[in-house]
């Protein structure tokens, strides 16, 4: 029988399962490869054409999907992430966990408004993992910026437009609301999520956050890369 490949380290993850929070920080442009968002394509072909058009890191958003099947897809991008991108989990702790028990590498969860604890989430995952959350207000932000170091390792801010692929989305907060957020949360970077395009990320940028997310702005392109590389060049180099 096969014996499993070992994972090696890679350049952007010096430990694949046990990456060093201390050496991330998010900036530029996140993929969220939304099951959804990304039919009839398929989230792993977008999410390889992404890469190759340049996005540095992926987050996997599987609202609805069985746990065995969100987990075989985290493992298929994974292998494509492993070498090119950081890669985070969206909501789901147990997947996280259950991916990190099976050697995948695997970098951390993002949670939000409606999920478990932040701190209990960190509890759950260990130091090494990346945590972040979602705080759509200055609050919010403020108050996760008072949580013990290390805790959450960045925030989510949305949304800075309507957006069409999640109806539940937060008020939209624009550049001033994202600013304001930013403000708030002192030292916790910030990135933008909720119907941003090419043309908001100069404002995104000047409000202060340290990268953008975006869901249709890649999956819903007819052409993925190209519309990943043309999100990289707007936003420039961080």
């Amino acid at each position: 029988m096969d014996q499993p490949r070992p994972i090696q380290p890679d350049p952007i993850r010096p430990d694949p399962i046990r990456p060093d929070p201390a050496r991330w920080r998010p900036g530029g442009v996140l993929l969220v490869a939304d099951t959804r968002a990304c039919r009839p394509r398929g989230v792993v072909a977008t999410v390889a054409a992404a890469l190759d058009g340049g996005v540095r890191w992926v987050q996997l958003r599987a609202k609805t999907e069985p746990d065995g099947e969100v987990l075989e897809l985290l493992g298929e991008v994974a292998e494509l992430c492993r070498d090119r991108a950081r890669l985070v989990v969206d909501d789901r702790v147990d997947v996280l966990l259950a991916a990190r028990a099976r050697g995948l590498a695997v970098d951390g969860v993002h949670v939000g408004r409606r999920d478990l604890p932040v701190d209990l989430v960190r509890r759950l995952v260990g130091p090494d993992a990346l945590v972040g959350l979602t705080t759509p207000t200055p609050a919010l932000a403020a108050r996760a910026g008072d949580l013990p170091p290390g805790t959450v390792d960045y925030l989510g801010v949305g949304a800075f437009r309507a957006s069409t692929t999640k109806a539940d989305h937060p008020p939209v907060t624009g550049a001033t609301g994202l600013a304001a957020v930013v403000a708030a949360a002192g030292r916790l970077p910030c990135v933008a999520i909720g119907g941003v395009v090419a043309g908001d990320l100069a404002a995104v940028r000047g409000a202060g956050a340290a990268g953008a997310a975006v869901v249709a702005a890649v999956c819903a392109d007819p052409d993925p890369r190209r519309a990943a590389a043309a999100l990289v060049t707007a936003w420039g180099t961080p």
